[in-house]
């Protein structure tokens, strides 16, 4: 593992996170990638909740009774309420989204993946735009203004650890989508000039 200063410094369309380092693991490191073709997890990654910016938190609160109800779940479940102050995430501050009975509360378990991802989907919504930046970046992460890969992977719990393509490969379209063509250019040229990260 080594950890690499880009050529700048890339704010995500919401201004935070931003990313300056890259830590070549992700070039490297594989993970199953294809949750709602895995047959095998269980969903084992979204077994704990995760962390949400206050405004994503607003988002989908406004969503209304309409989400509430697909969500299954009341509205004041969803959160745990413990605001956090965290410069990394837009609104610098975030919550927990709940864990219940071993897993997400916003996790499809009469079918498969995340409710909110689903939901954005049938109504035309972009999903970046409510669901938790942890989960749909999942396999690479943000910490102190580096890109790192996810802690399970980083331990190599996550299940699926050591299957399908690389980090980058699969994170490559969600962190065009959340910071820019421009961070994946110059992340893709750090790729290019790395060697042995097959």
């Amino acid at each position: 593992m080594s950890l690499v200063k880009l050529d700048r410094s890339y704010p995500s369309v919401q201004g935070a996170p931003v990313i300056s380092s890259v830590e070549t693991d992700i070039f490297r490191l594989r993970y199953f990638t294809y949750c709602m073709d895995c047959d095998f997890c269980h969903d084992t990654c979204c077994s704990y909740g995760a962390d949400i910016d206050l405004g994503d938190v607003e988002r989908v609160k406004g969503l209304g009774k309409d989400f509430e109800d697909y969500a299954g779940l009341p509205a004041a479940k969803w959160f745990d309420g413990n605001v956090v102050q965290d410069d990394e995430f837009p609104t610098g501050a975030m919550m927990r989204v709940r864990a219940s009975r071993g897993h997400c509360v916003f996790l499809d378990t009469k079918g498969r993946g995340c409710k909110i991802h689903s939901y954005c989907l049938a109504h035309g919504l972009d999903y970046h735009v409510y669901k938790p930046v942890v989960c749909f970046l999942f396999g690479v992460t943000f910490e102190y203004g580096n890109l790192v890969p996810s802690n399970e992977i980083k331990d190599a719990s996550l299940i699926c650890y050591g299957q399908g393509p690389t980090l980058f490969e699969a994170a490559k379209g969600e962190l065009e989508a959340f910071f820019g063509p421009a961070l994946v250019a110059a992340l893709e040229k750090v790729r290019d000039g790395v060697h042995d990260v097959s």
